[in-house]
Formats: C-alpha cells, structure tokens, sequence
C-alpha cells in the first residue's frame, strides 16, 4: 500500500523570497509562466512510496532534496502536480524550529509533542524517556534558551522520533551532534523501521544511506534523475559528480 503518492510535482520561487509564501502568492500565480527572478526547485517530479520502505534522498545542494520532504510534511505547497500521504508524519526537518526560546525545557516537550498530535496522557508516560533519551534530566526546568546547541538537538529528536506516526521525515539530522549521539539516533531509527515505519531520508552521507536504506531517489536542477536501489543510485551520482553523495 502507497503511503507517499507524489506525480507532476513542481513548485517554484523567487530568488530573492524564502520558501513562505502567501496565499496570494499561491493561488494568484499557480498558472503563470516562470517570471525573470523566478525559478523551479522541483519540476515534474512523480514517485510512489509503499509502507516499511526506506528511500534515500541524494543529490548535491541547492537541487530541492529539503523542499521535496517540506512538500511530502505539509510545510509548503505545490505550484503543479499533487502530493497525497496517507497517514500521519513525524518530521525531522529544520529539527530545533518550533521550541519557544522563554518557555522551560519541559513546557517545550509538553507543547511540542502537543501540537504533534500527542495528548497530555501520552506525554505523561514519555516524558522520563524523551527527557532520558536526549540526556538533560538535569535540565527540565530550564529555560530552552540557555540550552547549548546539542542539548537542544537531542531534546528535539528525542521529541519528534518518539511520535506514533507511520511516516519518518528525516533531512540531514544524523550528521549533527557527537559521535555518542547519532548512535543513539541510528539505534532509534532501526528501532522505528523494524516497527514497519515508512522512512524518507535526505543525507548525503553514504554510509547512513546504506545502512538505513534500500531504495533512493537522485535529484538533479530540480528533477527525478534516477528512482531505483540505493546502491545503483549512489553508483550514478558518485559517476556524475565525481564523488560520494
């Protein structure tokens, strides 16, 4: 069964804007021609993702890899084609945005996981075990602002990658923090994947792609290059761009 139906995807910016756009932006110019200044991120991009995969995104930077998981989570919309996921997802994307600067370590864990769907019940039970996972159970009454930055990269992995939901986006987070760490996140992964969940990975390192992934998809000026097995996806890359991903 199809969780991720991705067909005719495109979305395009302004050169000089971020990836928010308005409401006008979006419905006043979904049928216009690209407009100098303008360009498309991704055009005409069409896969299918069945559930338990695990698909690996490549590609150099700037090519629209983030902006395809920022579609797949909601975060942004398409200017052509369509984008349909089939359940819930829990994003590892622009991993610390949302966590409120003022509020303490443990409002942030309660709001947060909150607003991802999770009741206070919920919470409750994993509170010792999010608090425990990302190691700061000396913390919780702090505010998240005086937090360092890896104190506050394990508290939001340890937040997101506890959610119950069957769709794992995860864009480039397992190259953040101490060596210690990102074990304990590759552990976490394999743990989420041998439950069945469905896994979308942006990294560009081969070694994580390999070992998590079984399928990938290469993106190229904003198009599907190649959808096959990650090994023969890495093999063309690497070939076209004269090293690893």
């Amino acid at each position: 069964m199809a969780v991720i139906e991705v067909a005719g995807l495109g979305i395009r910016f302004k050169r000089t804007r971020s990836s928010r756009r308005s409401f006008k932006d979006l419905f006043a110019g979904r049928a216009r021609r690209t407009r100098p200044g303008e360009f498309w991120a991704l055009r005409d991009v069409t896969f299918r993702v069945e559930a338990g995969e695990a698909i690996g995104v490549v590609g150099r930077n700037g090519q629209g890899k983030s902006t395809l998981l920022k579609l797949v989570a909601g975060v942004v919309l398409p200017d052509e084609g369509t984008v349909d996921v089939h359940g819930g997802v829990a994003p590892l994307i622009e991993i610390t945005g949302g966590f409120v600067q003022d509020l303490t370590v443990k409002d942030n864990v309660y709001l947060t996981a909150g607003l991802h769907g999770m009741t206070k019940a919920e919470i409750d039970a994993a509170f010792d075990e999010i608090i425990g996972f990302a190691g700061i159970e000396d913390f919780v009454g702090t505010p998240y602002k005086h937090l360092s930055s890896g104190m506050k990269v394990r508290l939001a992995f340890s937040v997101v990658s506890r959610l119950d939901e069957p769709i794992l986006l995860v864009d480039e987070v397992l190259a953040v923090g101490d060596k210690a760490f990102r074990e304990q996140c590759y552990r976490r992964i394999e743990a989420l994947l041998a439950e069945g969940r469905t896994l979308f990975l942006v990294s560009h390192n081969e070694r994580d792609l390999k070992r998590f992934c079984t399928r990938g998809l290469y993106l190229d000026k904003g198009g599907l290059v190649v959808d096959g097995p990650i090994e023969d996806v890495l093999e063309r890359y690497a070939r076209e761009h004269g090293g690893k991903a």
